[in-house]
């Protein structure tokens, strides 16, 4: 027992310092609409970078140098656009996004977990973990069609591709399309695992398995309270609403953040159509918003602190897209996506300096 805590101990102190916290939830309204939300929380200026690429953009296909296996570049059958960390050189490593035909995706940090596959002389599938959002992106429409043709791939990773980068990218996936068919992709022991994605979120470490497992522990949260009960004669009253989610985590691990994600996703009225779905999913994320200084990690000296760097909603049904950064939090950017896609430009713009709207509205109520 003692070697086993040990060793949970050294693990924790080994990604203390890299923590990531996001949460990625998929919602579906009444008309059919598909929002698929996520926040991204980092310790490190990233250099996010919203990207959008025309169809027929290249796609590179490729093993390990070492090997000397053959490379290709596919064209895109589908525009998209997606978010990338520009600190990293060579190909932007897409880590959220959407297409034209209404696939989302959203990757999130999985420390500790994450083993990538093994390439072999004799595989002739295969791509690196830093152009797998661009290959899903655009060669891929459904989830259907993803679970049918992504496990023909294999999926590496080496550290001398990786330039810029804090730490190495321990990924797992949610990839959700425009019917609300979701599912999550994971790399553990060097296999490629997916999950239906039953529980319509996905945060950090542990695995997808693990958290649903956990949810099992919080079956008596409920979204309606007990108003009074009787004791000893005298009848005791509520002293306000919300008691049925007495016990719901409020802390910001993946854990809490995984089981407050599911029970407030599903205990919330189901929107109507695409405004109210973005509505809603723009309140159930600020449930998980951290701000500066409330998560931080040390390692020796040096204390970093996680926090929301920005938040993106996808709608997958109408191609529209809203992003906000963390000091822009409740002004949201909103894009169409379909003008963009039809504009078949390339075209990149820096998160932080998107144009988000002053609501200052003084001077026009004074006049």
């Amino acid at each position: 027992m003692k070697t086993l805590l040990s060793s949970i101990v050294a693990i924790s102190m080994i990604f203390a310092p890299l923590a990531n916290a996001c949460t990625a939830i998929n919602l579906k309204a009444k008309d059919g609409t598909v929002i698929a939300g996520r926040t991204m929380e980092w310790a490190f200026d990233m250099k996010w970078t919203l990207l959008a690429q025309p169809q027929g953009s290249p796609v590179l296909i490729s093993a390990p140098d070492f090997l000397n296996l053959p490379s290709k570049k596919l064209s895109t059958k589908y525009a998209f656009a997606g978010i990338y960390p520009a600190v990293l050189e060579g190909s932007p490593a897409i880590l959220e996004g959407q297409n034209e035909v209404g696939l989302g995706l959203s990757g999130n940090f999985l420390p500790g977990f994450t083993e990538y596959q093994k390439i072999t002389p004799q595989d002739k599938e295969y791509v690196s973990i830093i152009n797998f959002g661009t290959l899903v992106l655009g060669m891929f429409s459904t989830v259907k069609e993803l679970k049918a043709e992504l496990p023909k791939y294999k999926v590496w990773y080496n550290p001398s591709e990786i330039k810029g980068s804090p730490t190495p990218p321990w990924l797992h996936f949610v990839l959700t399309d425009r019917t609300g068919d979701s599912m999550i992709v994971e790399f553990v022991k060097g296999q490629m695992v997916i999950h239906d994605n039953v529980a319509n979120v996905l945060t950090n470490a542990p695995t997808y398995d693990w958290h649903i497992n956990n949810i099992r522990n919080y079956l008596s949260l409920t979204n309606t309270a007990t108003p009074s009960v009787v004791v000893n004669g005298t009848n005791v009253t509520e002293i306000g609403q919300g008691g049925g989610l007495m016990g719901l985590s409020a802390d910001y691990t993946p854990p809490g953040r995984f089981v407050r994600a599911a029970y407030l996703s599903q205990f919330a009225y189901q929107p109507n159509e695409s405004a109210d779905a973005s509505q809603l999913m723009a309140h159930l994320l600020n449930n998980v918003d951290i701000p500066k200084g409330v998560s931080r990690s040390t390692a020796g000296k040096e204390v970093v602190s996680d926090y929301t760097q920005w938040v993106n909603l996808k709608d997958l049904k109408n191609n529209r897209m809203k992003i906000a950064n963390y000091s822009n939090r409740t002004n949201y950017i909103e894009i169409d996506l379909n003008q963009v896609f039809t504009s078949g430009k390339s075209m990149a713009w820096a998160v932080d300096q998107l144009p988000y709207p002053n609501n200052d509205m003084t001077s026009q109520l004074l006049k």
